[in-house]
């Protein structure tokens, strides 16, 4: 809670116009309570006629109208708060994810980012909408009504400073339970989006395995499982304000009983010092019972802080880029030293050393999970170095900048991402400027996806759905390649797109990248024979190191490993 405070009190704006709207709210209500107890004085005790209490009246309504038009501010700039920091804190949990989008993507389910992003922190709008501006109030308008009590008879102010902290006290005791319940049920919450996003995008599979009804099933029971916990949630919040209700009636009771004996019995206190108090004391346990309901909605936002600061506080190296600018067109050299990665314990590419002359073909090469894939996110600048640096014509990579490192480089994975659009955009998105219809014309046609384009009803307008779905692996990784020859790269990092496709497509292809490497340096993650022997150099990776380097003849020739993989499988995935 300390820290969400330390959110809202960041806006200063918004916290000063609390504070000068709670004092004339708090002004407002003593006026309208010493108006309204003038006019009932003047009538009934008094017998004044209605020219005399005129001037009363007038200021009875202009205390309700600044009273409510306080009580609106307030409610305003809590909303307006609100919505400022929950703007700020989604922007941070999307720029957590996005400093290192590959890591972050294996942390957790979709669901569960989604959930954060959206369900935990709309959790915290009641933080900031309704505890903070009752919490300022709750400082200010109580001490107001009370000193305006004690002016009038402090025996009752002695009473209310007896009976009111039973208040906050029996707050603590239930708001320990409640953030409890609060936490069991963003926990349910955060668990059931997982599950629902993945059982959605996995819907295909499930009704092909025949698993539809088992997770039919799973569904039923998270579902249930978060309805029992925001049930307890509730029941918590309906005995925190039963109990509170009984605490300010037994309070309001004895200060009745006392002012009555005095009016009454006693006979040493004013009617208009008696009325006057009856009338505040009710605003004063208003005051702290409002601010009761509104300390528990804090503490179920308290849950979904505490998710969120378990994003923040994952420690993640970015990776960290310069401000250099790459010669546009230039083919650069590049050199590895001793790189090192590691997920996690399970994994570790390391003590990386890999020199690669411009326009050279490199091939990379090893069983499945000897890192391969991890190198070419290293490479492409898509995963940090923990140690190690890569040289670009001799410039540590952190030096240059990001955009200009990014124009000279195209990763074609085996699954490169189309978005929902038409194939032209999908094209186009290769370039960072304007593009004409003959650009994106001589891209598709150097890709071998022009006929498949002129073939259909809309051309380049038709609508590809997102991921490219209705089109074929052949043709989204023809498209991925329009888009290289699009922006013209000066270094092309493949990995083994043609794996898994048709000997058509994949000639295609090869025509394609062939092409694309007479303009720039070529690194491909290589599973087929020929692929690896049209290589300059081939590196073997074994264990997450380097095992070996050289050419098809040297390897075949001196490195064993290397001569029982031939020949070589014709598919297979890569990590």
């Amino acid at each position: 809670m300390k820290d969400l405070k330390q959110l809202a009190f960041e806006q200063k704006n918004s916290i000063s116009l609390l504070i000068v709207m709670s004092v004339l709210r708090g002004a407002a209500m003593i006026g309208q309570a010493v108006f309204f107890v003038l006019v009932v004085d003047g009538v009934f005790i008094k017998d004044k006629d209605f020219g005399e209490i005129t001037l009363f009246l007038f200021g009875l309504l202009l205390a309700i109208i600044v009273r409510s038009a306080a009580g609106y501010l307030i409610g305003r700039t809590g909303v307006d708060m609100a919505a400022a920091i929950k703007k700020q804190l989604r922007l941070k949990l999307i720029n957590s994810f996005k400093e290192d989008p590959l890591l972050s993507s294996t942390e957790s389910h979709s669901g569960q980012k989604v959930s954060l992003v959206l369900d935990a922190v709309d959790e915290t709008d009641g933080f900031f909408s309704k505890y903070i501006p009752q919490l300022i109030q709750s400082y200010i308008i109580p001490i107001m009504l009370l000193a305006a009590i004690i002016s009038q008879n402090w025996t009752t102010g002695l009473i209310i400073l007896v009976t009111a902290p039973f208040i906050p006290v029996f707050m603590a005791i239930v708001g320990k339970r409640t953030k409890e319940k609060a936490d069991e049920k963003m926990d349910q919450l955060n668990r059931f989006s997982g599950t629902f996003l993945d059982i959605l995008q996995g819907l295909t599979t499930l009704r092909l395995f025949g698993q539809g009804e088992k997770q039919k099933d799973k569904i039923e029971e998270s579902s249930k499982n978060f309805r029992d916990s925001t049930v307890d949630v509730l029941k918590s919040a309906f005995l925190s304000s039963l109990t509170l209700e009984y605490i300010s009636m037994l309070s309001i009771g004895i200060i009745a009983l006392e002012v009555g004996l005095r009016l009454v019995v006693f006979d040493n206190l004013s009617f208009f010092s008696a009325f006057l108090i009856m009338i505040l004391v009710p605003d004063f346990f208003t005051m702290l019972k409002d601010f009761g309901s509104a300390f528990h909605t804090a503490r179920g936002s308290v849950s979904a802080a505490q998710m969120m600061e378990e994003e923040f506080s994952k420690e993640r190296k970015r990776v960290v880029w310069g401000e250099t600018e790459l010669a546009e067109g230039k083919v650069p050299h590049l050199s590895l030293e001793n790189l090192h990665f590691a997920y996690n314990p399970q994994f570790e590419l390391r003590d990386v050393s890999i020199d690669i002359e411009p326009y050279s073909k490199i091939a990379v090469i090893g069983k499945s999970g000897s890192g391969k894939t991890t190198l070419m996110h290293l490479i492409a600048g898509l995963l940090p170095i923990k140690e190690g640096d890569i040289l670009i014509d001799g410039k540590p990579r952190e030096e240059i900048e990001e955009s200009s490192w990014f124009k000279q480089i195209s990763y074609i994975s085996q699954s490169p991402y189309l978005f929902a659009g038409t194939i032209k955009e999908n094209i186009a998105i290769g370039a960072d400027r304007e593009t004409s219809q003959k650009e994106i014309d001589e891209a598709a046609e150097k890709a071998g996806i022009s006929d498949l384009i002129a073939s259909l009803p809309q051309g380049y307008e038709t609508g590809v759905g997102e991921g490219g779905r209705g089109l074929s692996g052949g043709e989204k990784q023809r498209i991925a390649l329009a888009r290289a020859f699009l922006k013209k790269p000066t270094i092309i990092l493949f990995d083994e797109p043609t794996t898994g496709l048709d000997l058509q497509t994949e000639r295609i292809l090869q025509q394609s990248i062939e092409e694309l490497s007479r303009y720039a340096t070529v690194i491909t993650v290589a599973h087929r024979l020929h692929t690896i022997r049209n290589s300059d150099r081939i590196i073997f990776l074994e264990n997450g190191k380097v095992a070996a380097a050289g050419t098809h003849e040297e390897l075949a020739a001196n490195f064993e490993p290397y001569r029982n993989r031939l020949p070589l499988p014709q598919g297979g995935a890569s990590r």
